[in-house]
């Protein structure tokens, strides 16, 4: 199956106060139905209307937070996306509030494929799938022992690690 068919056709919201991004992001999701939305309000206003099959949120400039919970509350399937707020505490709050993924805006290039694991895991997290895929990234900018150092990430692995086995996967290397 192709790319495109498991995307086509999708309703999805992209939220950033960046207009380079979202044209970006509207062009790499031609296949898809795409709302743009520079600002909080606007962006609160199209969750509230409408039902999406992705939502995608930048952390900064647009209250991502915020608009995390109102997607979540609505049942919409949330990645977080950034620059500036890369960091583990940005990560951490999207895991907690109900994001199923998250990308740094350097793996933009990379949103195709993303977006496919999103629609592959039915709208769940998935975040085995964003730690293998991203974990090297995350290392170098976080640094090697980012995931030792907190107590929130060394149970969300081991979690992880149960989920996979409960469901008869190979343990996930992250």
């Amino acid at each position: 199956m192709s790319s495109e068919s498991l995307l086509k056709d999708k309703v999805v919201l992209v939220v950033d106060d960046e207009q380079d991004v979202l044209d970006s992001v509207s062009e790499m999701l031609d296949m898809c139905l795409v709302h743009k939305v520079k600002d909080y309000e606007t962006a609160l206003q199209h969750l509230l209307s409408y039902t999406y099959d992705i939502v995608i949120l930048d952390i900064m400039g647009v209250n991502g937070f915020e608009l995390l919970k109102t997607a979540v509350r609505r049942g919409s399937p949330a990645v977080m996306l950034t620059a500036h707020a890369l960091s583990p505490e940005s990560l951490k709050k999207s895991i907690r509030l109900g994001a199923v993924s998250f990308l740094p805006k350097e793996e933009l290039i990379n949103l195709r494929s993303h977006l496919e694991d999103v629609v592959l895991g039915g709208g769940k997290p998935v975040w085995v799938r964003v730690f293998d895929k991203l974990g090297a990234l995350f290392n170098k900018r976080f640094g090697p022992d980012w995931r030792e150092k907190d107590k929130f990430f060394r149970e969300f692995e081991e979690e992880l690690k149960k989920d996979s086995m409960d469901q008869g996967a190979a343990k996930p290397e992250l």
